[in-house]
């Protein structure tokens, strides 16, 4: 009998997405087939402390279900390359560009590929200026302000008038130094996955998310047990394969690696598409869109994580 990968599954950190993380590696954990691997959870705590026995000899290949600042921006992902440990998904510079806001429009933008309105900020200037409208004074409300390193739609505001912007920035402010302002594009939401490596990575079918108030929050996408996403998406033929071809080029304007799940607004009346994200560690909870998109193109979880098992093996040369 051949012997079982041991596969060791990161989960916690000190994010504010912690929680987050603890669901999509449970799921992980559940479904990884038995008879080909041996997985274990590595639970990282809220201080960002490893278990003691962790290394090179604990694990064959890790599954770092981390989300948002020291899980997905690159920081494990360089700890797991001084390791010598291979591990599934992007790597450092592609996890550091997609996990900041400004920084991965820029690539977006270098790469000709639309993004909706947008301003950008730092705390400091954000206190130095009397004149605060001047800062987003190019939009128009309704605004959305976000932290630029954060997901999972933690410390974002929806904000129609300045007192509502004032609270929204000191309320991002908490989560980062750097605040991003979007003008709101009323919009269906579209999502679409990524799988494969960096020359021939693959695009599911599409899926449209469904947004219950104004937007789609914390709450919805994690707490409740409404349905949160159609997929496939109800979509003309044509707009379905921009969605894919977008998402595609998105991945490679990061140098993505692995998977990446990316996040559209579609203007029906006007058929625009604007690239809201790309995230290189989606939800991997049994609700996760990513992998429903996936089994909806006819990879069904199980094995959607032997491929991205696979592919950490082949970037390691293992």
């Amino acid at each position: 009998m051949t012997e079982r990968v041991r596969v060791a599954v990161l989960a916690g950190g000190p994010s504010a997405e912690h929680e987050v993380s603890l669901q999509s590696a449970q799921a992980v954990l559940d479904a990884l087939p038995r008879d080909l691997y041996d997985p274990v959870a590595v639970i990282i705590d809220r201080q960002g402390r490893w278990p003691a026995h962790f290394g090179r000899d604990r694990a064959d290949v890790v599954f770092p279900v981390l989300h948002g600042p020291f899980g997905e921006d690159g920081v494990v992902q360089g700890h797991l390359e001084t390791l010598g440990i291979p591990y599934v998904g992007c790597g450092v510079l592609a996890s550091a560009v997609a996990m900041n806001k400004v920084a991965m429009r820029r690539a977006f933008l270098a790469e000709g590929i639309p993004v909706p309105p947008y301003v950008w900020f730092t705390e400091h200037e954000w206190r130095a200026t009397t004149d605060p409208w001047g800062l987003v004074k190019p939009l128009d409300w309704p605004m959305y302000v976000k932290p630029a390193g954060l997901g999972s739609s933690i410390g974002i505001s929806r904000v129609t008038t300045m007192d509502e912007l004032r609270a929204g920035v000191e309320l991002a402010l908490t989560h980062d130094r750097t605040v991003v302002v979007e003008q709101e594009v009323r919009a269906r939401e579209l999502i679409c996955g990524v799988l494969g490596d960096h020359d021939t990575p693959d695009a599911s079918v599409p899926g449209e998310l469904i947004v219950p108030g104004a937007w789609l929050d914390y709450e919805a996408k994690y707490l409740s047990q409404a349905e949160i996403a159609t997929i496939p998406a109800e979509l003309p033929e044509r707009v379905a394969e921009d969605v894919r071809e977008l998402s595609l080029r998105a991945f490679r304007a990061i140098d993505g690696y692995g998977l990446a799940r990316a996040d559209f607004l579609y203007e029906g009346d006007t058929g625009r598409l604007h690239l809201l994200e790309i995230n290189t560690m989606p939800g991997f909870t049994a609700r996760s869109v990513y992998a429903r998109a996936w089994a909806a193109s006819g990879v069904p979880y199980p094995e959607l994580l032997r491929r991205l098992i696979d592919l950490a093996f082949a970037r390691s040369g293992s």
